[in-house]
């Protein structure tokens, strides 16, 4: 969930709606223009007031920003250049009073769209962060825009381009291979985007102004209120569903350890608190410790376990630093089952590698210094950590030593920063030999990813897997996956062979009171695959993509929601839009989606 990118672009619409940019644009010294509204800011109070009536008659938002995105350079992006250096004058001047005070008052004229409490809590949850970032920032205006509200290419600019050294030449690709029908297997849960939420309540308003309901307040008149077990609109899951969802897995699901990939926290992303985010982890690490006492997970961390939420600070920032987080995920991932010789770069910054199984290696990345909802990273996101290094000297002690790995985050990589994510592909294009699988989440949506070779862009060689989140939110059914693998023996491929989607009937539970599950579909069977190698996640596609109206991307879709929604609701640009997704595995890939066709 984009925390704080939502408020801004709200922000900026009430700006759009309330001054003239070119008059703006027109005045030859922006410093005069400052200096003039900090000394008239009640003057300036008023103007923004005056002008409720136009924003209040205004469109929609999200058609306006859907609208303003299809334009070449939206105007959103002018209003972006003439801000940031706007904000840095007055952080220059010692004048941020000014800035909190200005966004204040915004938040009062766009109750419309954003409820008001929700937006003063925003503004005080990030603003010190953002006062900071702008300070110390190297990156100019053009390119806060470019990574902020993609206006322009980040690759255009060289200040945002890096590179990650590979060492030695790549070996000949051997593509996976079907092992013997009687070979060992092994099963792994994939649990992702648990999100419960403490302060859920039964029969409270879930269609709220707010980006989290079902926590306050009675249902409108016409309008159900919140279901027991959970609710399809605005809500995260209350504790007692994911208790059933997790005993139910402990005691149906046959698996040898789990994948554990990120955000536990609730979405409240207004008004969290440290306290609130180390009671999470504690208490719903503490229910999968006595639910699944005798298994190992593997865990990740996700945005939402920071607080604010998002902002990972790298040790280069001395006023803020986040190893209050790191420090109780360490002592935490210890007790889920983690050797201690983990904890030192747990610590360090929430990533570290282990040996599951003789010959298959774990490394578990904390990609939130990826993601570009991490302001931080615009102090300076190159390889922030050292991660994609150390991941790279991983691979090559794996490779040279006959070991396969999977490789788990929560962020999928397409979701991060241009630079981070094609360093990134490159890595696994090197590696493609000895990396055996990816597994994401995030997104709360069943979807794959095939990553494709950087000389070859129709080779496939490496797939990734975002696996279905635990929470409802938004319009899905609560779900988790479970993979079966190539097991432990000598010279294993430890790759996919198949795996099985598990959801909760949300409907169903909430009508009869009482948990429903239901084995949603296994991959194989659904999509009439041989084998669930990169080769046959190509031909796949290739399928959707000759019908992209026919039932195959309908059942896809279906998929995709959990069985929130039926596929024929997604017409044929969603259909592209969802195809493009299973395609793409770098961010700002101009060419990956090329080949699906745009018409009927």
């Amino acid at each position: 969930m984009a925390c704080l990118t939502y408020l801004l672009l709200v922000l900026v619409f009430t700006t759009l709606t309330t001054i003239d940019t070119r008059s703006v644009q027109q005045e030859p010294n922006v410093e005069l223009l400052l200096t003039k509204r900090i000394n008239e800011n009640k003057r300036l109070t008023m103007t923004i007031a005056s002008y409720r009536h136009r924003f209040e008659h205004s469109p929609n938002f999200k058609a306006f920003r859907w609208a303003l995105s299809q334009q070449a350079t939206p105007p959103y992006c002018d209003f972006c250049y003439l801000f940031i250096p706007a904000l840095q004058f007055l952080i220059e001047i010692n004048e941020t009073v000014h800035i909190e005070n200005v966004t204040l008052v915004l938040c009062k004229k766009i109750e419309l769209f954003l409820d008001i409490d929700v937006c003063y809590g925003a503004v005080h949850e990030y603003k010190d962060a953002v006062i900071e970032i702008l300070s110390i920032t190297p990156l100019n205006s053009k390119e806060l825009c470019a990574l902020t509200f993609d206006c322009e290419n980040p690759a255009d600019f060289p200040i945002l381009r890096w590179n990650v050294t590979l060492p030695g030449s790549k070996p000949t690709p051997k593509p996976p291979q079907p092992p013997s029908p009687d070979s060992p297997k092994l099963k792994i849960l994939h649990l992702s985007d648990i999100h419960v939420d403490f302060s859920y309540k039964p029969d409270s308003q879930a269609d709220c102004t707010k980006p989290l309901c079902c926590r306050e307040g009675q249902a409108r008149p016409g309008q159900a209120g919140a279901g027991f077990w959970g609710d399809y609109r605005n809500c995260d899951i209350p504790i007692w569903t994911a208790q059933a969802m997790l005993q139910y897995a402990s005691a149906i699901e046959d698996f040898d350890f789990i994948y554990y990939t990120g955000d536990l926290p609730p979405h409240n992303v207004w008004n969290q608190s440290r306290d609130e985010q180390l009671y999470s982890i504690k208490t719903i690490n503490q229910l999968l410790t006595q639910i699944f006492p005798n298994k190992t997970f593997y865990p990740a961390v996700g945005n939402h376990e920071a607080a604010p939420c998002n902002l990972f600070p790298t040790p280069a920032i001395r006023s803020e630093n986040i190893s209050w987080l790191y420090e109780a995920l360490a002592d935490s991932w210890l007790t889920l089952g983690l050797p201690s010789d983990t904890r030192d770069t747990i610590s360090l910054g929430a990533f570290y590698t282990t040996i599951v199984r003789p010959g298959l290696r774990l490394i578990s990345l904390n990609m939130n210094y990826c993601s570009s909802e991490n302001y931080w990273l615009f102090v300076n996101a190159t390889d922030p950590l050292g991660q994609l290094q150390w991941l790279v000297q991983w691979l090559q002690y794996a490779e040279d030593h006959d070991e396969k790995v999977h490789i788990i985050g929560h962020h999928p990589p397409r979701s991060c920063l241009a630079a981070f994510s094609w360093n990134f592909h490159s890595i696994v294009n090197r590696y493609e030999n000895t990396i055996a699988g990816q597994f994401y989440g995030h997104t709360h949506n069943d979807e794959f990813i095939v990553f494709y070779d950087d000389a070859d862009s129709q080779r496939p060689i490496s797939m990734a897997y975002v696996t279905p989140s635990l929470t409802t939110q938004a319009f899905l059914n609560p779900g988790y996956r479970v993979y079966t693998m190539d097991g432990s023996y000598q010279n294993s491929s430890y790759w996919v062979l198949d795996h099985r989607t598990v959801i909760m009937n949300l409907t169903a539970s909430n009508s009869y009171n009482k948990t429903i599950f239901v084995d949603e579909y296994g991959a194989r069977d659904a999509y009439q695959m041989q084998n669930l190698f990169p080769l046959d996640w190509h031909n796949l596609t290739q399928r959707m993509q000759n019908d992209i109206d026919g039932p195959l991307m309908t059942l896809a879709y279906t998929y995709y929601t959990k069985s929130y929604s039926n596929g024929a609701k997604c017409d044929h640009e969603c259909r592209r839009s969802l195809l493009c997704n299973f395609k793409t595995a770098r961010s700002d890939d101009p060419h990956a989606c090329d080949s699906i066709p745009t018409y009927r």
